[in-house]
């Protein structure tokens, strides 16, 4: 009796490092023909493991910087030694108008640009079950010195000060629990009222009814 809007669903992840957002997006990706994750452009070298236009699209800082005057971007920032960091519009809002869900994982600043230009989206903060085991996850990695797990830390009590801003919270005390919450928050968010355009009533239910209705 009705008809949706088939656009897919705009879905922004944030949260401190250390609590487990890759993992989490994996687990909804995988398998997933109908979603994709966002690759971010970026100016930074490329490192091991990177994989050319699939960890990220490298370009040069000239290169950004032109994107960035003909507004190619959905949100960027200047991070890590001054380099650029950046969601290509184009790539997701023409995955958006297919049908697909796209996933942003970012941070609580491109969160903000992205609920300027792009309210709808759907915000979702991811907490650890606590500091300590905060502090447990960042020290286990050991890829880090002393000082930048500080800092690391620092940072995450300030990122959690901006969870208003989310529409939605998950802990990952369980991985599984929490990307079972995330899929039934995107799942209500498709039942919403307001991506219905228009609702048909001249349908053989609704004639069946008139009839039922003239029966003396």
């Amino acid at each position: 009796m009705i008809k949706t809007n088939n656009n897919g669903l705009l879905i922004v992840i944030s949260g401190p490092s250390g609590t487990g957002k890759g993992t989490i997006i994996k687990e909804i990706v995988k398998d997933n023909a109908n979603m994709w994750l966002s690759i971010s452009t970026t100016t930074r070298d490329m490192r091991p493991g990177d994989i050319k236009d699939e960890t990220y699209f490298f370009i040069t800082k000239e290169q950004f910087e032109e994107k960035i005057k003909k507004d190619d971007f959905l949100e960027y920032a200047i991070v890590h030694h001054n380099q650029y960091y950046g969601t290509n519009k184009e790539d997701v809002l023409k995955r958006l108008n297919k049908g697909y869900d796209v996933i942003l994982e970012i941070d609580i600043n491109g969160a903000s640009q992205i609920k300027q230009k792009y309210p709808e989206a759907i915000f979702i903060f991811i907490l650890p079950p606590s500091m300590e085991e905060l502090r447990k996850r960042l020290t286990a990695r050991k890829t880090e010195s002393k000082e930048k797990v500080i800092e690391r830390f620092k940072a995450a009590y300030k990122e959690i000060n901006e969870i208003t801003k989310y529409n939605y919270v998950v802990v990952n005390d369980e991985v599984q629990i929490a990307v079972n919450k995330i899929k039934s928050i995107l799942t209500a968010e498709k039942c919403r009222v307001d991506r219905i355009e228009e609702v048909y009533l001249n349908t053989p239910e609704e004639i069946m009814h008139e009839d039922l209705a003239d029966i003396n």
